[in-house]
């Protein structure tokens, strides 16, 4: 490597150090100016642009670094949990299985294995306890300055986590993620000034929550997220206790074999997954099996279809987080197809969707009505959770068309086109009051 690239990478890693990232990044880039295939600076710019954000840009740096250094296990493992991370599966397990070949105790790629065989429906017993075993407790790159504030973030092995990445600051907080599934609740945690519990799929996570119950039973510290609270937000228990609240429609849902004389179309939804995946509308009862059949996971959830289409034919799905105990708009999404998700609404293509999403973000209360905000704040009591969200429509009425509330809703910061900037103030609102259900003084938490 030329003095060029060597002080580039010296520098790089400095500015990574201090939390000046975007410094950071030009610097990996002139060492690669220099050097285009040096492993270092790709895998660390990769892993620094997947931490930023800019998941695209560190897939490019992770492929460039597994193409050129076949035998780097750190380049196989970090391309594969992109390549998961995007329903990838079968990609993301060639890449595991290569970062093993490299090294077969790998503790991080037996345990991206283990998620990705599960996802594909084969048995990943083996890498779950070569994975978890023993390596229950990982301390999170720290990228601030001095001494972080520790906090523990409780999670689960499986999957069905909150998404924190953006309102957790790795330069304020020195994270221990704690695996709930696979710690022994009698044991003692590391230090730390708070606890973020951030298991949310309570359909997916039931034992790790019942761990996790255990675990912040003997504990003193501020707690976010109280898991006896998320326990009881699965879809079905959801449908029960919320769906008798004064304004709220909450469809029937219940295990397939449970399903008597429900009305066609009706949903199918395999436990535990989100946006939309594994998801499907089944049209008639002829073609329940084959339906039900195509979904991983064993039986899958039926849920009664709710039409949330408006006047104009189009389906309306708006998002609402509780956080803190106030309710923060966060977005609408406005689609032809009955299954509602912002990321394949028609939001960017169409100004007068935008322009009614504006009015929903600067006046929630004069565009839903007061039945479905009355709704609103005793779903975010029965809730009783520090961060939630409520995925919904509005009927004819003014009632609200129930979708789901639980603590896995995402806040995503967003992309800097113009055309979102009138969304700007309500996802910036969200996400400072997160940060506001966690710590700033260590001395004084």
């Amino acid at each position: 490597m030329s003095g060029v690239a060597e002080g580039a990478l010296r520098r790089a890693r400095a500015l990574v150090g201090r939390g000046e990232d975007e410094a950071a990044k030009l610097a990996y880039l002139r060492v690669l100016q220099a050097d285009p295939e040096h492993c270092g600076a790709l895998t660390e710019l990769g892993a620094l642009a997947h931490a930023s954000g800019f998941v695209s840009a560190a897939r490019d740096a992770y492929c460039q670094a597994v193409r050129c250094h076949p035998g780097d296990k750190v380049a196989h493992v970090g391309y594969a949990y992109l390549l998961n991370e995007s329903g990838e599966f079968d990609a993301a397990r060639e890449q595991y299985q290569a970062a093993l070949a490299v090294d077969p105790d790998l503790v991080e790629a037996h345990q991206g294995l283990a998620r990705v065989l599960t996802e594909i429906g084969e048995n990943g017993d083996e890498h779950w306890r070569k994975g978890f075993v023993g390596h229950a407790v990982v301390r999170r790159r720290y990228r601030g300055t001095g001494t972080g504030i520790p906090l523990v973030m409780l999670v689960a092995a499986v999957g069905g986590n909150i998404p924190t990445q953006h309102w957790v600051d790795d330069r304020v907080f020195a994270v221990t993620a704690v695996y709930a599934d696979f710690f022994d609740p009698d044991d003692p945690l590391p230090p730390h000034a708070a606890i973020l519990n951030a298991i949310g799929d309570a359909d997916l996570c039931g034992e790790a929550l019942v761990n996790a119950e255990r675990i912040v039973s003997r504990c003193e510290a501020p707690l976010v997220n109280h898991p006896a609270r998320v326990r009881v937000t699965g879809r079905t228990d959801n449908a029960g206790r919320l769906g008798g609240i004064a304004g709220v429609v909450a469809p029937r849902i219940a295990p397939l074999s449970r399903v008597g004389d429900w009305r066609f179309p009706l949903l199918l939804r395999a436990p535990g997954y989100h946006t939309g995946q594994h998801f499907i509308r089944v049209e008639t009862r002829d073609a329940l099996d084959a339906a039900a059949a195509s979904l991983p996971r064993g039986e899958p959830l039926a849920i009664e279809y709710l039409d949330a289409r408006g006047a104009d034919g189009m389906a309306r799905k708006y998002r609402v987080m509780f956080i803190g105990g106030v309710a923060y708009p966060l977005h609408l999404a406005i689609s032809a197809d009955w299954k509602v998700h912002y990321f394949t609404a028609a939001m960017e293509a169409d100004a007068a969707f935008r322009e009614e999403e504006k009015r929903f973000l600067g006046d929630m209360p004069g565009v839903l009505g007061p039945r479905a905000m009355a709704a609103l704040g005793k779903i975010q009591a029965a809730l009783g959770l520090d961060y939630a969200g409520v995925d919904f429509a509005l009927a004819p009425d003014g009632s609200l068309l129930l979708f789901e509330a639980n603590a896995t809703m995402a806040i995503i910061p967003l992309a800097p086109d113009p055309i979102w900037d009138y969304r700007r103030r309500a996802v910036g609102d969200a996400l400072e009051a997160a940060r506001r259900l966690l710590p700033r003084d260590w001395h004084t938490a």
